[in-house]
């Protein structure tokens, strides 16, 4: 098979109520051939290509499954439903996870199985136990959700 897809590669199938169900029905579609498998939000748009690549690479390396994550430059705060503070975890440890993510294929079909749903694929791999990995992320693989993101957006690909 060549190092790029071809438009005989790609099954458009449907999605779910759900992030959970939707990867669940991608997945229910993949040839048998495929062991890597990556999940990605559409509202990160301009990850770019090599991102995509570093995440493969490390799968295939060993990992279980690898998100890219920016270190995060705020000071966080875990409150409870009151709104008290009740822990102020040390941002050097602290990571903001992007799409998309990659994960072995039966890595991520165990953590399906379990019924578990999660809006992070990788958090059904914590729960099994499996070995997730944070790479470097990418500042282009932002979410465009609000109009500010939108006009950042239209800034980056220019006229």
């Amino acid at each position: 098979m060549s190092a790029h897809p071809r438009a005989g590669d790609v099954t458009v199938v449907a999605g779910g109520a759900e992030r959970t169900h939707s990867v669940a029905a991608g997945l229910a579609a993949l040839r048998d051939d495929v062991d890597v498998v990556l999940v990605h939000d559409a509202a990160r748009c301009l990850a770019p290509a090599s991102l995509f690549d570093r995440l493969v690479a490390a799968v295939r390396a060993g990992a279980d499954a690898v998100v890219p994550g920016l270190p995060v430059t705020d000071t966080v705060k875990q409150v409870d439903a009151d709104g008290v503070v009740v822990a102020t975890p040390e941002r050097s440890s602290l990571r903001a996870v992007q799409t998309p993510q990659a994960f072995r294929r039966s890595m991520l079909v165990d953590a399906h199985a379990s019924g578990v749903e999660a809006t992070d694929d990788a958090a059904l791999v914590e729960r099994l136990g499996g070995r997730v990995l944070v790479i470097e992320g990418d500042e282009l693989a932002f979410k465009v959700t609000t109009a500010a993101d939108l006009e950042r957006a239209g800034r980056i690909l220019g006229p």
